[in-house]
């Protein structure tokens, strides 16, 4: 560790990095980025939404990947010691670029536009309790295997 780490560590402060520091974490973030969006456009084209219909491909695809980022972060904040690149490479990058939040406001925003206000919220409302919902259940299933395992 270096000097200035052990200072930040000790006072609270965040540590000064240079942007060559950064240039690992932009790297990864953007390869993982690549790769979630490219299975994103996957998911649409297998599973299209027709036009003015509930968009059920956003829907499903921000609810799994919220179920992921809840097991991925059980699993590396208390179950794996992993290189310091994995948390931005898949959480950041990948599961960054799968998940659409802004598609999803865009969709209620047509949503709205074409006069379906009621299926508008209710997409609002629908996806934000089934996104925390899945990031609780799937964290709470993971603590719970590996819990059992370790007994």
């Amino acid at each position: 560790m270096t000097a200035p780490e052990a200072d930040s560590l000790r006072t609270g402060a965040p540590r000064r990095t240079t942007g060559t520091d950064q240039l690992p974490v932009v790297a990864v973030v953007a390869a993982g980025g690549g790769i979630g969006a490219a299975a994103r456009y996957a998911a649409a084209l297998w599973w299209p939404t027709r036009t003015g219909g509930f968009p059920w491909t956003t829907f499903w695809v921000n609810i799994v990947g919220c179920a992921v980022i809840g097991v991925f972060l059980v699993l590396i904040t208390e179950v794996l010691t992993v290189h310091r690149l994995v948390r931005p490479f898949f959480g950041t990058g990948v599961l960054g670029g799968f998940t659409t939040f802004s598609t999803y406001a865009v969709d209620i925003q047509r949503l709205a536009d074409g006069g379906r206000t009621a299926t508008a919220l209710a997409y609002l409302a629908a996806t934000l309790c089934a996104a925390l919902a899945a990031v609780w259940l799937a964290a709470t299933a993971t603590r719970q295997v590996f819990a059992r395992r370790r007994r």
